[in-house]
């Protein structure tokens, strides 16, 4: 029963997100409007860790579980994407490195930021 009322907080917020998006004249999925309430909701303590952690972490599990009906869809596409498979590919590895980059420095300087006596190190 745990279980079916933290899915049940975490499906309310997605909801109050879906209706956000149809408000709001932005161009911001509805995914990121729920995320973002349940961001305020657990800093401004009125949902607490505790409430949706068990369920938060059921569905980080079975994430990679959710990306197999998409991975398939690209098999039929091949054709499409043969022509453009060497771009996105090189567009894929140079920015996954960028990112790394990126974040490794601001990761760096926010620790020598937070702690002064990791500066000399």
């Amino acid at each position: 029963m745990k279980y079916v009322h933290q899915f049940s907080i975490i499906i309310f917020l997605s909801f109050l997100g879906e209706l956000l998006h149809g408000i709001l004249p932005f161009p911001i999925p509805a995914s990121v409007y729920g995320l973002i309430l349940l961001f305020i909701a657990l800093c401004t303590g009125i949902i607490k860790l505790a409430q949706v952690k068990e369920t938060a972490n059921f569905l980080i599990e079975i994430m990679p579980i959710m990306f197999l009906p998409a991975a398939t869809g690209l098999l039929d596409a091949w054709p499409i994407l043969r022509r453009i498979c060497i771009p996105i590919l090189l567009i894929t590895f140079l920015t996954t490195i960028i990112v790394m980059a990126a974040t490794g420095q601001i990761t760096q300087y926010m620790i020598r930021k937070t702690n002064p006596q990791k500066r000399n190190s």
